[in-house]
């Protein structure tokens, strides 16, 4: 299946680290990091889980969920947390999905052959509370992921969700942001921007970030 972004989520009911889940009714009305591992007790997945782990407090800042997936059963899950916990220093704080059946995996379109014929692949998906598909990221096996780029990502969809912004490359919250090409009339942009705006051409116009 060939999911994209402004697709609606696949839902499924699986088993996890947690028991059994539902996606759709565990993400409710949050926003959802879903990202996938090429299988338990691995050394890049380990520092991976620390770290989402750890970001917890900065998903929570932003209504996130993160939750996980491999093609390992929830006791191999169960056992591997113990692990991630110990190496990483930290509480794993969020569900594994154990998709022995790969019914997830097919669903997502993680299981890409010419990297495993079996294990899935970096892939991530960022998941906004409408249960729509805003955001996929897919790495190759031997390359972790970088959890800071995902969080800046998150920051640019929910601000630009809210105010009529584009956000320019590097962007990071706090940061000037972009006055989109469709507006133009100049009473709507005085409205929307009351900060005003710098434009070095007339199709580059940037202002002051709105919510600062």
């Amino acid at each position: 299946m060939t999911l994209r972004l402004g697709d609606t989520a696949p839902d499924f009911e699986q088993d996890s680290s947690i028991g059994r889940l539902k996606f759709h009714e565990w993400a409710g009305d949050s926003w959802v990091v879903l990202f996938s591992h090429p299988a338990d007790f691995t050394p890049v997945c380990t520092t991976e889980l620390g770290l989402t782990a750890k970001l917890k407090p900065e998903f929570d800042k932003r209504n996130v969920k993160a939750i996980a997936l491999s093609v390992d059963t929830a006791d191999s899950h169960t056992e591997w947390i113990k692990d991630i916990e110990e190496t990483q220093k930290t509480v794993v704080g969020f569900p594994i999905v154990a998709d022995a059946d790969r019914k997830v995996a097919t669903l997502y379109d993680m299981i890409h052959p010419e990297q495993s014929a079996t294990a899935t692949v970096r892939s991530l998906f960022v998941i906004d509370p409408a249960r729509k598909i805003r955001l996929q990221i897919t790495y190759p096996l031997t390359t972790g992921r970088n959890f800071d780029e995902i969080l800046r990502v998150i920051d640019a969809l929910q601000l630009t969700d809210k105010h009529t912004v584009a956000t320019p490359g590097n962007w990071k919250d706090g940061d000037d942001v972009i006055i989109p090409l469709t507006v133009q009339d100049p009473e709507v942009i005085q409205q929307k921007y009351p900060k005003g705006f710098t434009a070095p051409k007339p199709y580059l116009r940037l202002t002051p970030q709105p919510n600062k």
